[in-house]
C-alpha cells in the first residue's frame, strides 16, 4: 500500500489520512506518549465525523506516533481532577463516554493498530475499535484502580471482549498484559512481528473494504444490538435486519454480480486502486 496522503492539517493532537477506501487516524503527541487530552477527544471527534461523511471511505485504522500507541490520560489534565467539582468532573466524564461510544458504534469497520504501551484510556480506544492488531511489543494496561479511579466506561465493551472473569482479573489488578496474552484471552485479533502491526491492519483493512459499505455498517449495528436483547427479541430483529437488507443497492448489484459471473460495481472500484 502506498503512503495515505494527508487529508487535513487542521489538528494539533492527531493527523487523519486517506487513500480511499482507507483512512488512518494517527494519535500525533509522540512527545507525550499521545497521551489523550480533552483536545485530542474533541479533534478526534471532528476527524470521525470527516470519516464518515466521506462515501469513499470504509475502513478507518487507528494508530500512534512514536514509540507509544497511547499512554493514558495527560497529566496536565489528571492534576486538575485534584480541584474539580462533581460537575466538571461529569462533564469530562461524558466527553470520554462520547468518544467511546462513538468508536465503538462507528458505522465504518475500525481496526486499532498497537504498539508499545497501551494504558487507561489509550485502552479505552483501541478495545472500542472492531480489530485490535498488536506488534509484539504492545503491553496492555487498564491502569485505573493503581490510582484510584474506576474504569468504568471501557467496562462496558471490555466485557463483550473478553467475558466477566478476564475483566474483572483486567480491571482488579491493575496489571500490564503483553501481547500474547493479550491475543490468549481475546481482547486481540492478531499478534505480529516487531514493526509489522501497521503493514498487517492495512493488509486487514483492505480485505474488509472489498466487501459492501451497507453490509458493514448493517452487521456492526446488529452486533451491538443482539447482546442487549433476549433470544425472542433477538430473532425478531435480525430477521427484520436480513428482509431489509435484501432491498438495499448493494445487496442487489450483489446479487445481479454473483448471478452473472462478474465482480460487483463497488468491489470493482475499489481494486482497481
Amino acid at each position: 500500500m502506498t503512503i495515505l496522503a494527508a487529508m487535513s492539517n487542521q489538528w494539533e493532537t492527531i493527523r487523519l489520512e486517506s487513500r480511499p477506501p482507507l483512512a488512518e487516524l494517527v494519535l500525533n503527541r509522540p512527545e507525550m506518549r499521545n497521551a489523550v487530552s480533552s483536545r485530542m477527544m474533541h479533534e478526534m471527534g471532528e476527524a470521525l465525523d470527516q470519516v464518515e461523511q466521506d462515501p469513499d471511505l470504509k475502513v478507518l485504522i487507528i494508530r500512534g506516533e512514536g514509540d507509544a500507541f497511547c499512554a493514558g490520560a495527560d497529566l496536565g489534565e489528571m492534576k486538575k481532577i485534584q480541584n474539580a467539582a462533581f460537575d466538571e468532573n461529569m462533564e469530562a466524564s461524558l466527553a470520554l463516554t462520547g468518544l467511546f461510544r462513538r468508536i465503538y458504534t462507528f458505522p465504518k469497520a475500525t481496526i486499532a493498530a498497537v504498539h508499545g504501551p497501551c494504558v487507561a484510556g489509550g485502552c479505552g480506544i483501541a478495545t472500542g475499535c472492531d480489530l485490535i492488531i498488536a506488534d509484539e511489543s504492545a503491553r496492555f494496561r487498564y491502569s485505573e484502580a493503581a490510582i484510584g479511579f474506576v474504569a468504568a466506561i471501557v467496562t462496558i465493551f471490555l466485557l463483550r471482549s473478553v467475558g466477566e472473569k478476564h475483566a474483572r482479573e483486567l480491571l482488579l489488578t491493575a496489571r500490564f498484559l503483553p501481547a500474547g496474552e493479550a491475543y490468549r484471552i481475546g481482547l486481540i485479533n492478531e499478534v505480529v512481528g516487531s514493526g509489522e502491526h501497521l503493514k498487517r491492519a492495512r493488509e486487514v483493512a483492505s480485505e474488509i473494504a472489498l466487501n459492501s459499505g451497507i453490509s458493514i455498517r448493517l452487521s456492526k449495528k446488529v452486533l451491538e444490538k443482539i447482546p442487549t436483547l433476549g433470544l425472542d427479541e433477538a430473532f425478531e430483529y435480525a430477521a427484520d435486519v436480513n428482509a431489509r437488507g435484501r432491498l438495499n443497492e448493494e445487496c442487489l448489484e450483489g446479487i445481479a454480480a454473483f448471478l452473472e459471473k462478474r465482480t460487483p460495481t463497488w468491489r470493482k472500484k475499489i481494486e482497481e486502486l
